[in-house]
């Protein structure tokens, strides 16, 4: 039988990284979860994502145990990548930080296209473009 599920909890956390302190600590001590545990497996299972953002899904089940499913990098951050910027604008509208190419948010389209609600590259491009938009990044 398979085992019920008790919490879901979602997680952005630096990839090989994570440290038991402030901001994992109550979290996974909330749910359940032994915090030196979870620590060394995220660690080891996301040894080569250093420098990234990991967005992690932590199944929590009935019994204490838990699952753990890795997702692709926020697709800001990937836009920030292409740009080598730190951050985005906060006037998008009036301030741009850059512009990036058709093939660029193609590129991060395919890239992120297994964690997108899209039926199509074509939709994952375009979900991808108005992300770029709202962060005060022109696509040409």
């Amino acid at each position: 039988m398979a085992k019920k599920v008790v919490k879901v909890l979602k997680l952005q956390i630096p990839g090989g990284k994570a440290v038991p302190g402030q901001a994992l600590g109550p979290v996974l001590g909330g749910a359940g979860i032994p915090i030196g545990d979870f620590v060394k497996r995220f660690n080891d299972e996301t040894r080569e994502r250093i420098g990234e953002t990991v967005p992690t899904v932590v199944e929590v089940y009935d019994d204490r145990t838990y699952g753990m499913t890795y997702k692709v990098e926020p697709a800001s951050a990937l836009i920030l990548k292409a740009l080598n910027k730190e951050k985005g604008s906060g006037k998008p509208n009036t301030s741009k930080i850059g512009t990036i190419t058709k093939a660029q948010v193609k590129a991060i389209a395919e890239k992120k296209m297994p964690d997108l609600n899209a039926g199509s590259l074509e939709a994952a491009e375009k979900i991808i473009a108005g992300t770029a938009r709202s962060m005060g990044v022109d696509v040409k």
